[in-house]
């Protein structure tokens, strides 16, 4: 087993000076030293990351992408795995004590290629997992808003809507963060850039997305995520780390589709046969890409309904079930953090002289899902005495 570094301080060159203020970890990765939490911590709330560049003996001020964690009484820091760092703030609650700053990501380096510098970013660490979310995908008209609905009317805590943004105008009754969260142009492009949307289209002259964030919420909310989207966009979805489960919708006729559209009254002959056009794409890639798990026919809407239940495996009576943790992680800023395989084991107190009585967390990172742009979820946190107990699962609280 072996001590996770709070310094690196010997591996910078003479004359670079690093001193500890009790708030500031270093982790080396290859030629390139990250500095978390930075030397002033008077003149910032939230914890910092610098770069030092052994090769050319630079400080670099990376992009950082994502939330900053606020900071606290200090920190600890292991790597993982060559592309990212788990940063432990000490004496705060189980939701905002596990960080993971991704350096070497596949989300990085594409983020790096948008920028052209050197990016970093944090994603916030979760404990437990949610179900997959359901994306949704039909051409408009096929009736994937009322399914939705009665879905969510029939299962109000099992399931939440992801709200997607969009530039165009909001239409009549239409409220913003409930139908659409209405944007202009110029900031979702700067947040697409920033690489805040899951994915993102444009539709009929407009943009239209869903951010990370949209999917995140739900998903904090102990729910499962509902996205519904359009192929263009189900396409960069699948493409993307989010594992979800894929459901087309598709109408008995393209003749039926048209005469509902139509019956809709909410658009110009123009706009119809623009809709019209882009859903024979729709309906071609829908049914012939691979790219849908499932699809369903709605010829019946009750039919179909009860269809979707059955592709979901719900039945009347489904209960979504919580695993609860430790709300306060009672971590003091003197401790010691090692790591075996997957599992990192924090012990308080830092001396040897700690009593061997006392309790240990266990963090195990086996099941990892997600990460930057969005949460890191999976964790598994218990405690164990080592005393009594073997390091296993088996003190897992619930």
């Amino acid at each position: 087993m072996g001590e996770a570094p709070a310094f690196f301080a010997d591996s910078f060159p003479s004359g670079v000076d690093l001193k500890s203020k009790g708030h500031e970890t270093a982790i080396c990765v290859g030629s390139k030293i990250y500095v978390i939490g930075g030397a002033d911590q008077e003149s910032t709330s939230v914890i910092e990351v610098r770069i030092f560049d052994k090769s050319s003996g630079e400080w670099i001020n990376p992009t950082v992408v994502g939330t900053k964690p606020k900071l606290s009484n200090g920190h600890s820091a292991v790597l993982l795995n060559g592309d990212r760092i788990l940063v432990i703030k000490v004496n705060s609650k189980s939701d905002d004590c596990f960080w993971f700053l991704e350096v070497g990501t596949p989300f990085i380096k594409e983020q790096e290629k948008t920028h052209g510098n050197e990016v970093v970013a944090w994603s916030k660490g979760v404990l437990g997992n949610v179900e997959k979310p359901i994306v949704i995908s039909g051409p408009s008209g096929v009736g994937k808003g009322t399914l939705i609905s009665k879905l969510m009317k029939e299962f109000p805590s099992m399931f939440g809507f992801s709200v997607s943004h969009t530039t165009r105008a909001p239409r009549e009754k239409e409220q913003n963060g409930f139908h659409y969260h209405f944007s202009d142009r110029s900031v979702m492009e700067r947040d697409i850039k920033d690489g805040k949307f899951l994915e993102f289209a444009s539709v009929h002259g407009n943009l239209y997305g869903t951010s990370v964030e949209a999917v995140e919420v739900v998903a904090d909310a102990g729910k499962r995520c509902i996205l519904d989207i359009d192929v263009q966009g189900a396409r960069s979805v699948r493409a993307s780390s989010l594992d979800a489960i894929f459901i087309f919708i598709s109408p008995p006729s393209f003749e039926e589709l048209e005469k509902r559209l139509r019956a809709r009254a909410t658009e110009t002959e123009e706009q119809i046969q623009k809709r019209l056009r882009n859903a024979r794409a729709e309906l071609d890639q829908g049914k012939s890409s691979g790219l849908f798990d499932h699809i369903l026919v709605n010829d019946d809407l009750e039919s179909c309904y009860e269809n979707l239940k059955n592709t979901l495996g719900l039945t009347e009576g489904v209960k979504t079930a919580h695993i609860t943790y430790p709300e306060l992680v009672d971590l003091p800023v003197e401790h010691l953090v090692s790591k075996i395989d997957q599992k990192i084991f924090i012990k308080c107190g830092a001396t040897e002289y700690q009593r061997a009585s006392d309790n240990m967390y266990v963090l195990d990172l086996s099941l990892l899902k997600g990460g930057a742009p969005g949460r890191t979820r999976g964790l598994n946190l218990y405690v164990t005495n080592p005393s009594t107990d073997r390091v296993n699962g088996d003190n897992q609280l619930s």
